[in-house]
């Protein structure tokens, strides 16, 4: 157990945290050449074509006498639930920095996650090759944040391998060898992975004892029983061992079939460790259970919808199949009368949406609807009753409400000084309460918000790239509950309330809403043979309307010649036909998914 070091590379995102690790994997000989290529470690084709980590990704590596066990996070601020089940596994981390843009947002946030969890901190500053590389400047901001000394700062180059051998010594030298306090076999499950020939496999990190193939393990927190079919190591993909010692990270093929019986953040053990013996009355031998990493609650929720019914199934697996891979993703089945059955799912953003959606469409071939996004609120009514709400259509009267609360975070955004008027006042439209402002060094400052999770939820992200030509980087976390003063607005297409349309908005922001959505929809939406009204409405009340005119098709194009009485007669039989069309619902709309992400910037 000396010889073995458990670390994470920590950083905002595209600061080059996989290619970085695609050096140490070359430089170990962990991957043959052959068979290496850009971000080995991003394992889904989604990552690879956006260039981002979504999914978190185990390797190990032997370097001398040393094993090496690294854990490749992900940077973007959706998926901080990721780094923190990594750092649970870990005794360090390599905080890793960007030579050209300095400390960011979420570098902040993982750093503070992985102090909090008292580990050891190795400061690499990265893309020193590039020409724009200010290495002076970032030392500084770097020094001012961890206190360390200059020379403890390692200079390196993902993209030519500089400095990939003094982070392996450091990290040899610095992070500590793992320890164990207990004779009793005890495992923290930090990921998990369905596979459709091996079933469960669980991403384990030993603290204590041993687990080997043929044993039976037993889940703490679901009680669920198995037996270990085979156990491993990552060479990134899967290497048998036969055994895992304390100190080890690996995986174990549970033979469980069913997602929830094998929960991220549980505990494995034996049977035989967790016998219960009572000794004059008191109870020992009971094994306590690991305390794992801290679950983070997901605020953003929206309904996911098959557009063909004979879907629902389908879907239904395939969400299971993909909870299990996603700790931070909740769902739960919903019904709408113009949408039929699907679930509604909460999410850590916009981009784990957005991912969530597109998982689905290429790894299960599922045309989806997504409803626009909302937070939860929740509801205190006049009977004294309080319920925690997800969707609009749950929105009890006006008249029952005493008053409704919605969440806010706490909002951190880096900036260059030469932004911070532009910034504040986007944050201020946002509803922002501003709290103070600490400066990095003497061009870039960091500032301290409370908003509404909802007033950011949409557009925020790239509005604040905009007013900051793309230098701006934001961080937020969940604060407290607080009174809004919201409404229920309905969207209504051709006079038909439009479910998935429907959003809570401020009541002194509706209008503008309303109007912006029905303005977005007449630019999107496709001719019909009839004309077609876009309103929004709160309650009874139209507060924004537009319409869409009919196609124009000239029936009378074959007519030659006669009496005008004919032309006129074609036309009123095209005008009873379209009518007919709007009253019977033969000429029902669909809307095409890329309206919902139109309505959803607007």
């Amino acid at each position: 157990m000396k010889n073995i070091r458990n670390f994470c590379i920590i950083a905002h995102i595209d600061h080059g945290k996989s290619t970085l690790a695609d050096r140490m994997l070359e430089l170990t000989k962990t991957i043959d050449k052959r068979k290496m290529h850009d971000q080995v470690l991003d394992r889904m084709d989604l990552e690879q074509e956006r260039g981002i980590t979504i999914k978190l990704q185990p390797v190990t590596m032997n370097s001398k006498q040393y094993k090496l066990n690294l854990i490749d996070t992900p940077g973007h601020v959706d998926f901080t639930y990721e780094v923190s089940r990594s750092l649970a596994a870990c005794e360090g981390a390599v905080l890793l920095v960007d030579a050209t843009q300095g400390i960011q947002a979420q570098t902040l946030a993982n750093l503070y996650l992985a102090i909090e969890q008292d580990l050891v901190i190795i400061p690499v500053i990265n893309k020193i090759d590039l020409p724009a590389a200010d290495i002076p400047k970032t030392k500084q901001e770097i020094i001012k944040l961890l206190g360390c000394e200059e020379d403890e700062i390692i200079l390196a180059s993902g993209k030519t391998g500089k400095g990939v051998n003094e982070i392996l010594e450091k990290i040899v030298d610095k992070i500590p060898a793992p320890s164990s306090t207990n004779n009793s076999t005890r495992a923290l499950i930090f990921d998990s992975n369905y596979d459709e020939y091996k079933g469960v496999v669980a991403y384990v990190r030993i603290i204590d004892g041993s687990i080997k193939k043929g044993n039976k393990i037993y889940l703490m927190a679901t009680g669920a029983k198995s037996e270990a079919l085979d156990v491993g190591i990552f060479k990134p993909d899967y290497h048998s061992t036969g055994e895992l010692n304390a100190g080890e990270i690996g995986y174990i093929i549970t033979g469980f079939k069913s997602v929830e019986e094998c929960k991220v953040g549980d505990t494995v053990t034996s049977p035989l460790s967790r016998e219960e013996r009572t000794v004059e009355g008191r109870v020992e031998g009971v094994i306590k259970p690991l305390q794992g990493y801290k679950e983070v609650k997901p605020f953003v929720f929206a309904g996911i919808f098959p557009r063909e019914g004979n879907d629902y199934q389908v879907l239904r697996e395939a969400i299971a199949k993909l909870k299990l891979n996603d700790a931070a993703l909740v769902y739960e089945h919903e019904h709408s009368q113009a949408l039929g059955f699907g679930f509604r799912c909460g999410f850590l953003g916009l981009l784990h949406l957005d991912i969530f959606q597109e998982r689905l469409r290429r790894e299960y071939n599922l045309d989806l609807i997504a409803t626009v996004p909302s937070v939860a609120y929740k509801i205190y009514k006049e009977n004294g009753d309080n319920i925690t709400i997800h969707t609009p259509q749950e929105l009890p009267s006006p008249s029952e409400i005493e008053k409704i609360e919605e969440p806010w975070v706490s909002l951190d955004i880096i900036t260059p000084k030469d932004y911070i008027g532009a910034v504040m006042n986007l944050v201020q439209e946002k509803k922002g309460i501003y709290k103070n402002t600490e400066y990095l060094d003497e061009n870039r400052a960091i500032l301290h918000y409370e908003v509404p999770m909802a007033a950011i939820l949409t557009d925020f992200y790239d509005k604040i790239k905009s007013v900051s030509s793309g230098y701006a980087s934001i961080n937020y976390e969940y604060l407290n509950y607080r009174t809004a003063d919201v409404v229920k607005m309905d969207i209504l297409i051709a006079e038909e309330p439009a479910d998935s349309l429907a959003m809570i908005v401020y009541r002194d922001q509706a209008f503008a809403r309303g109007k912006k959505i029905v303005a977005t929809l007449k630019d999107s939406l496709p001719k019909q043979m009839f004309v077609i009204k876009l309103q929004a409405a709160i309650g009874g009340k139209v507060i924004a309307a537009e319409r869409i005119s009919a196609m124009r098709k000239d029936v009378t194009a074959n007519l030659y010649g006669g009496d005008v009485s004919r032309k006129r007669k074609l036309l009123e039989k095209q005008k009873k036909g379209k009518k007919k069309m709007m009253v019977s619902g033969v000429g029902k709309i669909n809307i095409p998914n890329d309206v919902f992400i139109k309505v959803l910037k607007s």
